[in-house]
């Protein structure tokens, strides 16, 4: 006892000379309890983290199959679609990329579990024996074997090689994604580009040699290319070198006040003249005959009436194949100068009492119209999430709070009536379902500009995604026509094709002037840094035709809906064709 009472008076005398020193000290004692806590907060969240995790990268929320998915929207406004019930969300700020189908969540906030259907066997099966040659998938044409001559290249625009996995569809999309009309195979390795084929054609049994990423396809020969004509999305673009063709044109009324610049050039190529409109600063490079012309897109030369390119055929005298013009029709390229007169930016400088959205499912463009209206308005627009890459990209208003009134618009993918009647008005995007469940696949797995891996496409992450977010495209609409209180419904193929008019109604109803100029400049650079640009990235149709009924019904639906409240149906190419 003795000695456990000296052990009891050993340990006290410590712990009375740290109670001293706190005593003289407070501040240090509340700083030390401080510590502690925040200790004790970080070890807590950490295990918390560590937990989550371990429910895999998707957590399970994109790959559930709500029972009941294929429940059919029983009428034209869409109150039959089935909602499994929808998740309750609060007003203050919500965590990114929180959107989602309203049914993939269960009773009581739970996930639910449901099985997939792989289709990966009947694609293999659809697959087989197909060569690319056969191929008639809208992405390219097979032309025939040309004789290739290392002195004078059939195409002539830009070439890799790769001796490893070198495949036609490889070629094809690097061709592609630089506007060039023609791709070419040649020795198994080597693609080719080029805007015309430039050589005579040779026998087939010249083009044998495999390619040497895909033994089951042909890839010319010994001086020899297996040539394809590809037949390039909309957006795309012709090229010469950095330049963007732009078509041929007619003359203007008042040439020098269209085109203030203009020099008489010996021996005049578009390279020439593209050069000089590049030095001088401007936008266009104009070529007419032996006369180079540069300048801006405006109301007197606005790019909006091009002319049969058969009426700019006069061979340039520098160039033996490329077309230079004449004085009546001009052949114009963009230069890789910027176009300045649209792109400065800011915040509203009185906070609106409005708020408008710009509402749309996932991969029908909403970025895209966000950059076009930024662009053609100056002021930036705002977003109900946070996404870190698009504020890096310049879309400023990410970080306000989407009820800050600082932004023209504000990006949602919600859906559901407590969510759109916060909104004081609505700019609703839609998208043919076919491209925009693609887009939003290639999103989830391979980034904003990037593509899904064909692991993902053939696995059962695809059908489970078709399953999970073909109704809520068209939940989503339907919703927004439903309860929201002001809409005006653009289509993103409508946009893309009539870019300056839909556009200027996109201003229009944000009640903004709409300044010509503007958007002249917007149609010179409407592209942004989130374009997927040249072909699709598959070489078989990735739906099958269970999928394809379930959503022609859903179009039909959405296009009965629309109708109803006296709007225009859905473009021609949503609506199912006849089997």
């Amino acid at each position: 006892l003795v000695a456990l009472g000296g052990w009891g008076a050993s340990m006290a005398r410590p712990l009375l000379k740290i109670q001293r020193y706190f005593r003289r000290k407070p501040v240090r004692f509340f700083s030390f309890i401080l510590l502690y806590l925040t200790a004790g907060s970080l070890v807590f969240l950490h295990s918390g983290f560590v937990g989550d995790s371990s429910t895999g990268e998707n957590g399970g929320r994109d790959t559930m199959v709500a029972s009941g998915i294929g429940n059919r929207v029983a009428s034209s406004d869409g109150r039959g679609v089935g909602m499994m019930g929808r998740v309750l969300k609060d007003t203050r700020r919500p965590t990114p990329r929180r959107y989602g189908p309203p049914w993939m969540k269960g009773a009581g906030g739970k996930d639910w579990e449901g099985r997939g259907v792989d289709y990966t066997s009947s694609w293999n099966r659809a697959l087989k024996g197909r060569n690319a040659k056969d191929l008639d998938d809208g992405r390219a044409k097979y032309i025939g074997c040309y004789i290739d001559d290392t002195a004078k290249r059939a195409l002539r625009g830009v070439s890799f090689f790769d001796y490893k996995k070198m495949t036609v569809f490889r070629c094809q999309d690097n061709c592609a994604e630089r506007g060039y009309l023609y791709s070419g195979l040649e020795f198994g390795a080597e693609c080719y580009c080029g805007h015309k084929i430039q050589a005579p054609n040779a026998s087939e049994s010249e083009c044998i040699m495999q390619c040497k990423g895909d033994k089951g396809n042909l890839c010319g020969g010994a001086n020899r290319l297996s040539i394809y004509r590809l037949e390039l999305s909309q957006e795309s673009a012709r090229h010469y070198g950095s330049a963007i063709f732009k078509g041929c044109f007619h003359r203007p009324d008042n040439v020098t006040l269209a085109l203030p610049i203009s020099a008489v050039i010996q021996n005049m190529s578009v390279e020439k003249c593209v050069d000089m409109c590049t030095e001088k600063e401007l936008s266009l490079a104009v070529l007419a005959g032996d006369r180079c012309l540069c300048g801006f897109p405006t109301p007197h030369f606005s790019l909006h009436e091009m002319e049969d390119e058969d009426l700019c055929l006069h061979r340039c005298h520098g160039e033996e194949f490329e077309s230079c013009g004449n004085d009546e029709y001009f052949v114009v390229y963009q230069t890789q100068v910027q176009d300045n007169r649209c792109m400065d930016r800011r915040f509203l400088p009185t906070r609106s009492k409005q708020l408008i959205a710009l509402a749309s499912f996932p991969g029908a463009g909403n970025t895209w119209a966000r950059h076009l209206i930024e662009l053609a308005t100056g002021f930036y627009t705002g977003s109900y999430y946070f996404d870190g890459s698009l504020y890096n990209k310049g879309f400023k208003g990410e970080r306000d709070h989407w009820r800050s009134g600082r932004t023209i618009c504000i990006k949602t993918h919600e859906s559901g009536k407590k969510e759109i009647e916060a909104f004081d008005a609505s700019i609703v995007m839609i998208r043919n379902p076919y491209k925009a469940l693609m887009a939003e696949f290639n999103r989830k797995y391979g980034g904003h500009i990037g593509f899904a891996s064909q692991a993902h496409w053939r696995g059962k992450e695809w059908p489970e995604f078709v399953k999970n977010y073909a109704p809520w495209w068209a939940s989503h609409t339907l919703d927004w026509l439903r309860y929201g209180r002001n809409v005006h419904v653009v289509h993103f193929e409508e946009l893309k094709r009539e870019l300056f008019s839909k556009l200027k109604d996109m201003v229009l109803f944000l009640d903004l002037e709409v300044a010509e100029d503007r958007l002249l400049c917007v149609e010179g650079q409407k592209d942004g840094k989130f374009k997927r640009s040249g072909l699709r990235k598959l070489d078989y149709d990735p739906y099958t035709p269970e999928m394809r009924t379930s959503i022609d019904e859903l179009v039909m639906t959405v296009d009965a809906s629309l109708k109803k409240r006296n709007m225009a149906g859905v473009p021609k190419e949503y609506r199912p064709t006849p089997r």
